[in-house]
C-alpha cells in the first residue's frame, strides 16, 4: 500500500490515517461498501484513534471516513483523548454487518456506511463518509411523527431521549465534543428543527 505525504504525516502513536488496505476493504465489501456503492475507495481513509471508555481505560478505535475530513477527525479525537473524554467504543460498522441499529444499540461510534437516511430514499451523509455518530445509544435521533408519536433511533435509547436528564456520554452544547466539531466546521444534528439527532455531526 502506497501512502501519500499527507497520510504519512498524519501518523502518530495510536493515531493514523491510511488509504483503505485490501484487508480493511475485504471487511467492508458487501457491508458498509455494497456492490452499488458510488463512493470511490480512493476517497476513503482508514483511521486508528485512541480513546478512553467510561471506566478510564485506554482503547484503540478504528473508523472509515472521507479523505476530506480525515485530518479534522484525527485532530478532534486527539484532543478528546488528551481530555480523557469518554467514548465507549469505536469499531467499523462492518463488525455489526453494517446494521446501523445494531451498531448504535451497542453505543458504537462510527462514520462511513453507504446507506440511505432512515425512512427515506435519500443517501445519508454517512454514505459519503462525511458524517459521524458519537456515543449513539446515549445520544439518539428523535423525531415526532405526524400522529404525535415519537420515533427514536436506536429504539433502545428511548430513556435517553429526555435531554433534561443527566447520564453518561451525553452530548450538549457545553460539551467538549460539541465544541471541537463545531470549531472544525461540522454541523450538529442536535440543532436540527424537524428532528434532533444528538449523536450526529456532519460536514
Amino acid at each position: 500500500m502506497v501512502l501519500c505525504c499527507q497520510d504519512i504525516a498524519a501518523q502518530t502513536d495510536g493515531f493514523s490515517a491510511d488509504t483503505i488496505s485490501d484487508a480493511v476493504f475485504a471487511r467492508m465489501q458487501g457491508r458498509s461498501f455494497p456492490d452499488n456503492c458510488t463512493v470511490s475507495r480512493a476517497d476513503l481513509r482508514y483511521l486508528r484513534v485512541l480513546h478512553y471508555d467510561l471506566q478510564g481505560h485506554t482503547q484503540q478505535g478504528e473508523l472509515v471516513c472521507n479523505r476530506l475530513i480525515a485530518d479534522d477527525l484525527l485532530d478532534i479525537f486527539k484532543k478528546l483523548f488528551e481530555a480523557h473524554y469518554p467514548i465507549e467504543r469505536i469499531r467499523l460498522i462492518d463488525d455489526y454487518d453494517a446494521d446501523d441499529e445494531c451498531s448504535m444499540t451497542h453505543n458504537n461510534t462510527s462514520c462511513f456506511c453507504y446507506r440511505q437516511v432512515a425512512g427515506s430514499s435519500r443517501l445519508s451523509k454517512h454514505a459519503m463518509g462525511l458524517a459521524i455518530d458519537i456515543n449513539p445509544l446515549y445520544n439518539p435521533c428523535v423525531k415526532k411523527r405526524k400522529d404525535g408519536s415519537i420515533w427514536i433511533q436506536p429504539a433502545a435509547a428511548r430513556k435517553y431521549a429526555n435531554r433534561q436528564k443527566t447520564y453518561p456520554y451525553k452530548i450538549e452544547k457545553e460539551d467538549l465534543c460539541y465544541r471541537l466539531f463545531i470549531e472544525h466546521g461540522f454541523s450538529w444534528g442536535g440543532n436540527w428543527h424537524s428532528s434532533k439527532d444528538y449523536q450526529h455531526f456532519e460536514k
